[in-house]
């Protein structure tokens, strides 16, 4: 086993980190990395705001509902961006529309995606810790207000980096014998029987928010995140709308 697998396969998400910033050489690298990310057409059409205004994180950390989000010595966020390609369109006189389609909004969405996980490989290369932060889409335009975000543009995930200052457990995840299917989709016939053994161990594990008290088990966890809804996720489409996309949602004419 190489070093970049063992490091993978070591991953946990840590929330607390030293107050030791991060050196600039290494936020340098990082951001190389970032720019070397695969891109869907070569349009690299998603971009990163790193957020260093203590105010800035408070008010992220409140869309999130976690406090520590404030004290990440790095904290970045990802986003769609189709407005520099926009602008680069109407420079050359062209005004295509385009341009807000779900297929652009999709593939800077995907290319965000990928590139943060590529800053995470690098980032734990080099024994930092990091922290996805699916959290911003709690609430979305009030990330686009505090991040000043223009038409065109969507937050997409943010990230957490520092030192550690927490060795939390490693999360226990399925077996991959549910998620990897040979030619086709396979359902299972009893899913509760099938996860029995996957739920006792999620029993074991100690998440550190809350490190007193044993989580849920897995099959619990899908209800209650079914139940728990955040209702402002619920509207996601419609704030990419209001953020100038078009969804496309046409029908045929009889």
């Amino acid at each position: 086993m190489n070093e970049t697998i063992r490091k993978q396969l070591d991953h946990r998400t840590i929330r607390e980190f030293t107050e030791d910033p991060i050196p600039k050489e290494i936020v340098d690298q990082l951001f190389q990395v970032a720019r070397r990310t695969a891109s869907s057409t070569g349009m690299q059409a998603s971009s990163i705001i790193r957020v260093n205004d203590p105010e800035k994180k408070k008010a992220i950390a409140k869309v999130c509902r976690q406090e520590y989000v404030a004290r990440a010595p790095e904290l970045w966020i990802f986003i769609v961006d189709l407005y520099r390609n926009s602008r680069i369109a109407k420079e050359k006189n062209c005004f295509a529309e385009s341009i807000r389609d779900m297929d652009r909004f999709f593939s800077g969405f995907t290319d965000a995606c990928i590139m943060t996980q590529n800053v995470v490989n690098a980032a734990e290369s080099m024994d930092l810790g990091t922290n996805y932060l699916g959290s911003i889409l709690n609430d979305p335009m009030e990330i686009c207000k505090i991040l000043n975000l223009p038409k065109l543009t969507f937050p997409v995930v943010g990230l957490g980096i520092g030192y550690p200052n927490q060795k939390p457990q490693i999360k226990p995840k399925m077996d991959m014998k549910f998620r990897v299917f040979e030619d086709e989709y396979k359902p299972l016939k009893n899913y509760l029987e099938a996860f029995k053994d996957y739920d006792q161990e999620m029993h074991t594990y100690y998440d550190l928010r809350d490190a007193n008290r044993r989580v849920d088990c897995f099959t619990d966890q899908v209800v209650k995140g079914l139940v728990n809804v955040i209702p402002k996720r619920q509207e996601i489409l419609n704030f990419v709308i209001e953020q100038g996309f078009d969804l496309g949602l046409y029908k045929e004419e009889e």
